[in-house]
């Protein structure tokens, strides 16, 4: 598959030229922005020359260029997020980057050999849907990205892979595990999750996953 899940209705399409004016001007829609990040991170993927520690480094500084974490980080974290101190708040967002940053990863370079097709971009003032599909040779994975507007550029707030949204489904999780564990307990839990993701083998670019 290729980046992450979440889902909620936009209104119509705003035409390209009109939403520019209404946003005060984003020099870059928010398609060609996705388009841009998923080639870089696709073509370091590919780029032959580079060694590993490399080509991660260069992939996760093009994600964190594009993606707001910590917007993402306090949705995710909801109504737990006004009850946690200062410190707890930094070191779940720099977890949750982290956890993000290892699933895009994995996620990516299970498929960085397929194709990416670019559907379309839906502009709502300072918010936009791009949707895109990965086209393997067994099916299309619909990926959804949610942006909104941050000092003018364009930042994924929200992935939704094959209609399950990214944000919506760890809100589910850690929120189960705080309300039990607490939020000192949701950073062990993540941690010991960031660990399982880096040990575990890139998935196959068949069937379905998650």
């Amino acid at each position: 598959m290729i980046l992450f899940n979440l889902m909620t209705h936009f209104h119509r399409t705003v035409g390209v030229g009109v939403a520019a004016l209404l946003l005060g001007a984003a020099a870059v829609s928010p398609l060609a922005a996705m388009r841009a990040t998923v080639d870089q991170v696709l073509t370091t993927l590919k780029d032959p020359t580079l060694d590993p520690s490399t080509r991660t480094a260069r992939v996760v500084a093009a994600v964190r260029d594009r993606f707001d974490f910590p917007a993402m980080a306090q949705s995710t974290l909801a109504t737990t997020w006004r009850e946690a101190t200062q410190a707890q708040r930094d070191a779940f967002v720099e977890r949750f980057t982290k956890l993000l940053e290892v699933t895009y990863l994995g996620r990516i370079d299970a498929y960085h050999d397929e194709v990416v097709l670019y559907d379309q971009e839906q502009i709502e003032r300072d918010r936009a849907l791009v949707t895109t599909r990965i086209h393997t040779a067994t099916a299309d994975i619909p990926i959804h990205y949610k942006l909104h507007q941050v000092a003018g550029e364009w930042r994924v707030y929200d992935v939704v892979i094959e209609q399950v949204s990214l944000v919506r489904n760890y809100r589910t999780t850690f929120g189960e595990i705080a309300h039990k564990a607490g939020v000192d307990g949701l950073l062990v839990q993540m941690d010991e999750k960031i660990r399982a993701l880096q040990a575990a083998p890139a998935r196959p670019a068949t069937g379905v996953a998650r």
